[in-house]
């Protein structure tokens, strides 16, 4: 039907790509009946979602539905309509996004990264006019100066961490050093000889700080019972001499008794010789023999309590032995791993002492199991000491969690841990290893926000009757070797 406004007065092209001719829709000023089909054929012409939109225009345009055709058509403006305007806000949006993104580089190179800095005056400095000039950066400006000053700043605290490291290290290795000389000079016996082996332990393991604050308390407790101990160390030796000078005093007391009686009985002899009477020589011979009963009685006395004395000082001497032993024992105290905080080799000695009384005692098995991580020095050089020390801390989590109440778990040094299984034969020792090794699997670490395998090989021994802890532990260490020779995570009974 004619439209009564006349005939066509515009017409409407829709066009394809730039040089490319594309769909034209081209119709005279209609009713909608005529003007809707028509724009749905020329979107049905386009490609991609457009080009699909038309197609669904225009069949609700050939039904006649003009409800579905309305939907489709508010679809069409609420998807691209709205997203242009949107678009349009988007400058403003990227802006307050570079604002926020230059106020946090500002603070952080400014403000932590100064901080940081601050026993560096001059990198300091330049790290806070740094974060200055960021705050004052604005679109458009040149930012090529101010990278360059970033780059140079973070190469100079590369340098300067560099330098710091291999000061540290030196630092250390003269404290070693120190150590391993006063150890020397020590006598075998001395009660710092244990003290002295733990932090020489601790700093060839380049401990963090959880390392260090767990020997810091151990070691601080040790200096608090060594002190009592000492104190009474010193109260026996305080007690000692004063018995030792009532000794010397009752011996020189005996000695000037014996000299009184040997003036007394060479006046009794000049006396005698000098007697004109048998009544007077009686008197004398009197006087000798109550000089002699006096003195026999005395020494008889003097004898009783040097013997008495003799004895308080063997008391003494056994009390300040005892008390020295002590001190040395509390030397060794310290059984833990301060690192991973299970038990060191010490600890694990006298652990398996008492569990192999107790399985001979009780007709039990025992089985030990020797683990190596594997590649730990090649991860060591990827994450660095303290990644290292987290991978250890890692796996004896891991161990921990999945071990029974009864079983032990030491760390040798180095990636090297002993796993104590009472009451387990070779083979159920065997299959709880295999059971931890797949739990570690199952327990991802992540370091430096990468996702990393932590892996161990095992090697497990059940103890022989009457066999040595030396003989056990060399047949569980060929074990372990063997899986590492036979490709790394795996676990060998031992023949």
């Amino acid at each position: 039907m004619r439209s009564p406004h006349g005939p066509s007065r515009t017409s409407l092209t829709t066009t394809g790509a730039p040089g490319q001719e594309g769909p034209s829709l081209q119709a005279p000023y209609q009713e909608p009946g005529t003007v809707l089909p028509a724009f749905a054929a020329g979107m049905a012409a386009l490609p991609g979602e457009l080009g699909d939109l038309g197609l669904r225009l225009r069949s609700a345009a050939d039904e006649a539905d003009w409800i579905r055709y309305a939907r489709l058509l508010r679809q069409f403006l609420d998807k691209y309509l709205l997203d242009f305007a949107r678009s349009l806000d988007a400058p403003d949006a990227a802006e307050r996004e570079l604002t926020v993104l230059r106020e946090l580089l500002r603070q952080t190179v400014g403000g932590a990264l100064a901080s940081l800095l601050h026993p560096l005056p001059a990198l300091a400095d330049e790290a806070g006019d740094l974060g200055e000039a960021v705050r004052q950066w604005r679109t458009g400006t040149d930012l090529e100066p101010l990278a360059r000053r970033i780059r140079e700043l973070c190469h100079q605290v590369g340098l300067h961490h560099e330098e710091v490291d291999e000061q540290r290290r030196m630092l250390l290795g003269l404290f070693d050093l120190l150590l391993e000389n006063l150890y020397e000079l020590l006598d075998d016996g001395s009660w710092l000889h244990g003290q002295i082996s733990v932090v020489r332990r601790l700093i060839a393991d380049n401990p963090d700080r959880q390392a260090l604050e767990t020997t810091r308390d151990s070691l601080r407790e040790l200096v608090y019972q060594q002190g009592l101990l000492k104190q009474g160390i010193g109260e026996s030796k305080d007690a000692l001499r004063g018995m030792m000078s009532t000794f010397v005093e009752r011996l020189d007391g005996m000695a000037a008794s014996t000299g009184e009686f040997q003036n007394r009985l060479e006046s009794h002899a000049a006396a005698i010789r000098e007697a004109r009477s048998i009544a007077e020589l009686g008197r004398r011979l009197d006087d000798v023999l109550e000089d002699t009963t006096r003195l026999q009685a005395q020494a008889l006395r003097s004898k009783e309590q040097l013997m008495a004395a003799r004895e308080d000082v063997d008391a003494a001497e056994a009390r300040i032995a005892a008390l020295e032993a002590q001190l040395r024992d509390a030397g060794d105290l310290v059984r833990s791993d301060p690192l991973t905080g299970v038990l060191n080799r010490r600890g694990l000695d006298e652990l398996y002492a008492r569990e192999v009384a107790r399985a001979e005692r009780e007709g039990q098995p025992l089985s030990l199991a020797l683990l190596d991580m594997d590649q730990f020095r090649r991860f060591n050089e990827r994450f660095g000491h303290a990644g290292g020390d987290a991978a250890l801390r890692h796996v004896v989590q891991v161990l921990r969690d999945g071990l029974r109440a009864g079983d032990a778990l030491a760390r040798l040094g180095g990636e090297e841990f002993v796993l104590l299984l009472p009451g387990s034969p070779l083979a159920e020792a065997v299959a709880a290893v295999q059971r931890l090794q797949r739990e570690l699997a199952g327990r991802a670490l992540v370091l430096d926000g990468a996702t990393v395998e932590v892996a161990f090989s095992a090697g497990v021994a059940a103890r022989q009757l009457g066999e040595s802890q030396d003989s056990l532990f060399k047949r569980a260490d060929a074990a372990m070797y063997a899986s590492k020779h036979a490709g790394r995570n795996r676990v060998t009974a031992a023949q």
